[in-house]
């Protein structure tokens, strides 16, 4: 799947299909990250840049890294499973340059 199919896929969600696991709970509150906030970037996905597919546990899941870029210093990475919900596994603030990450997941 290319990003462009992967940000219209995300988009045919809505609010209430988003699941927040415990674990990206604490982590929200431990990185200040705001959960609303969260769940707009995943159904207007505008601001993500690069995602890379991960092995889902069951088959009929997906399981995604997904990179949303706010500035050349700054972006969120989420890890999502795809199936009749969005399931949140976790969130990461980045505040630095985080192309060089991406650049290292490509190779």
């Amino acid at each position: 799947m290319d990003l462009e199919k992967l940000k219209k896929r995300l988009s045919a969600y809505k609010k209430e299909d988003i699941i927040f696991t415990t674990h990206t709970k604490i982590r929200a509150l431990a990185r200040n990250m705001n959960l609303e906030e969260v769940r707009n970037n995943i159904i207007n996905p505008e601001k993500l840049v690069f995602y890379r597919e991960q092995k889902a546990e069951n088959v009929d899941e997906e399981k995604y890294e997904c990179y949303f870029a706010y500035s050349e210093n700054h972006c969120h990475e989420y890890i999502l499973i795809l199936n009749r919900k969005i399931i949140i596994v976790t969130i990461i603030d980045i505040n630095r340059n985080w192309q060089k990450i991406i650049q290292g997941l490509k190779k």
